[in-house]
């Protein structure tokens, strides 16, 4: 009997074990997250050009979480990344470029940016400020973004939308970005970039 008790101990044992050897599952989104709509989300940037003009490009799709209460909004947090390697400025060997080495972004080694909030703060009716960490090519530096938002939620089936729209501006030297070819006229690219980030979020409605 002892020994039927061992192996039946033995036995249950090998059948339960690749079940704990398997990860906890992922904890379900609680009712405060909100997923980034990639598909009604974009991220654009703007940057000098010869100190003249001003050329515009799009990154690849966002994605991402959000925590929102839809009350506070110093209670908001956010964690996006962005695919850096769908940038695209309208002229193919430039984004060419853009894409390479040569100080630029390396999209082979850096293909996404990530920002990750820490704090918010109410800076007007329908506006706040969000200060985060923004890691992109490879280093990290605390930004501040200017959100216009959240927009008021909408229902639509069983889902809940909001909104909202933000931008902050970096030193692209600050970030590895070191492209300095230069004619007489002066840079060709501009040390400041503009970045802009509009995102649409669902969450199921309750």
């Amino acid at each position: 009997m002892r020994k039927l008790s061992l192996a039946a101990a033995v036995a249950a044992f090998a059948l339960a074990a690749p079940l704990l050897a398997q990860p906890p599952a992922a904890p379900a989104p609680g009712p405060n997250t909100w997923a980034i709509d990639t598909a009604h989300s974009a991220a654009g940037f703007s940057v000098k050009h010869m100190m003249v003009s001003t050329v515009r490009g799009t990154l690849g799709p966002v994605k991402g979480t959000i925590e929102y209460d839809g009350k506070s909004v110093e209670n908001i947090k956010v964690d996006v990344t962005i695919d850096v390697s769908g940038i695209n400025t309208g002229n193919q060997n430039r984004d060419n470029d853009l894409k390479g080495g040569d100080g630029l972004f390396e999209v082979a080694k850096y293909p996404t940016a990530t920002f990750k909030s820490k704090r918010a703060t109410a800076s007007g009716a329908g506006a706040f400020k969000l200060v985060g960490d923004l890691t992109l090519h490879g280093v990290t530096k605390e930004v501040t973004l200017d959100v216009e938002g959240p927009s008021a939620p909408v229902k639509q089936g069983p889902a809940t939308r909001t909104g909202a729209s933000a931008t902050t501006t970096i030193n692209r030297k600050d970030f590895g970005l070191s492209y300095n070819r230069a004619i007489e006229a002066g840079p060709v690219v501009g040390d400041e970039v503009k970045i802009t980030i509009d995102i649409e979020a669902t969450r199921r409605s309750s």
